[in-house]
């Protein structure tokens, strides 16, 4: 079935709002609740963005498609006019042994839905897509909007935002989805993985033979665990290492002539993944290789205007400490949307309705409050308010 959205024939968004069609919320707990009974791990999302992209058909949104990633724009498109991007992701992480729940059963109690990938990252989806349609049919916008569902998030794929980046054109700011409990996120650690081996000699656990790579592992472990930075800014460190994975050995008689462990890297601008991996090679005795597909820190200017209107409709700004598709973007962004980061990845993942409910508020506040902070500093921000006039 077709559903029609109310035309805006007004000549700028400053100064008009227009009334939140009352169905949104309900129609995005619905579609949530179909995106939860489908599985969608990372690069297996294409059922999922079927579901997506019908619902937008429903509303005769014209849908682009490559691959598992799907975008569109405002109807009233116009080339001269700068583009806020909005993103999220549908694809999910695989559920862990501590589920009680069905993941695939999008059950609702207590004011929760629960179900796999309905707070990391479905909430943020179906707000960010409400937020779109309440804005399709808009005339006047001083922007344009690209909404942006993508895949392969979750493990940094090949086929995700970065493959379609050219594709949406030149976007100047972009909007995130991801659980923030609806604060922003002004700047993002970087993930950087390192491989990490430790070579010995191997021997006989019973006479004094080899060279036990376990012990030459300790000290390199040692100095993963106790190193700190420098330029640290109140009291936190630019660069957290956290040695995750470790194995050696084949049996209990032979001493192990290999050590394998990993590390993961989460850190600031402060220093670039390169500088980072140089120091680690010049303190430790272990090989040191990086992984391939390493997320970069990013970050957005406080005195931006996306971050000023923020804060004018009553967010906070706080740093991030995960990674998201915010790493593969080269524009100003932020990171913002419903659910809690705390839940993601969790046994029995949930969402709160009301936390849907804000969302979608607030990303229809954020992009109607942005104007009027553009208007209200014409010294700093002369160039885009003459989009925003015309």
């Amino acid at each position: 079935m077709i559903k029609t959205l109310n035309e805006q024939p007004v000549t700028s968004l400053v100064g008009h709002t227009m009334p939140l069609n009352p169905h949104f919320f309900s129609e995005s707990v619905v579609l949530l609740q179909h995106m939860i009974k489908i599985s969608s791990f990372s690069g297996d999302e294409c059922a999922v963005a079927d579901t997506i992209q019908q619902h937008l058909l429903g509303y005769s949104v014209k849908v682009k498609r490559q691959g598992n990633n799907i975008w569109c724009f405002n109807k009233y498109y116009d080339e001269t006019k700068p583009t806020i991007l909005l993103n999220s992701h549908m694809d999910t992480v695989v559920p862990n042994e501590a589920y009680t729940k069905d993941p695939f059963c999008p059950e609702i109690s207590e004011g929760k839905l629960y179900g796999l990938g309905s707070n990391d990252a479905g909430g943020c989806v179906v707000s960010l897509i409400a937020a779109f349609l309440h804005f399709y049919c808009y005339q006047g916008l001083g922007f344009n909007l690209c909404l942006a569902i993508t895949a392969e998030e979750e493990n940094s794929g090949e086929n995700g935002i970065k493959s379609i980046l050219p594709l949406l054109g030149n976007c100047e700011l972009a909007i995130v989805g991801e659980p923030t409990l609806l604060q922003m996120a002004i700047a993002e650690k970087g993930n950087l993985v390192i491989d990490c081996v430790s070579n010995g000699r191997p021997g006989h656990a019973a006479r004094e033979e080899g060279d036990n790579a376990i012990h030459k592992c300790l000290r390199d472990l040692e100095w993963f665990s106790l190193y700190q930075f420098p330029q640290q800014l109140k009291g936190i460190s630019p660069v957290k290492m956290t040695v995750t994975t470790i194995k050696a050995g084949s049996q209990h008689n032979i001493v192990p002539g290999r050590c394998e462990f990993t590390v993961d890297i989460r850190h600031d601008d402060t220093f670039s993944q390169h500088e980072i991996v140089d120091i680690i090679k010049r303190n430790v005795s272990c090989q040191v290789s990086p992984r391939a597909g390493s997320l970069g820190a990013s970050s957005v200017s406080p005195e931006h205007p996306i971050v000023k209107t923020g804060i004018a409709v009553g967010c906070k700004t706080y740093i991030s400490p995960t990674t998201s598709d915010q790493a593969w973007l080269s524009i100003p962004s932020v990171k913002i949307g419903p659910g809690d980061s705390a839940r993601s990845h969790s046994a029995d993942e949930f969402i709160y309705l009301e936390e849907i409910k804000k969302g979608i508020s607030l990303y229809v506040r954020l992009l109607e409050t942005l104007p009027l902070m553009l208007i209200n500093n014409p010294n700093k921000y002369k160039n885009e308010i003459k989009h925003i006039n015309n």
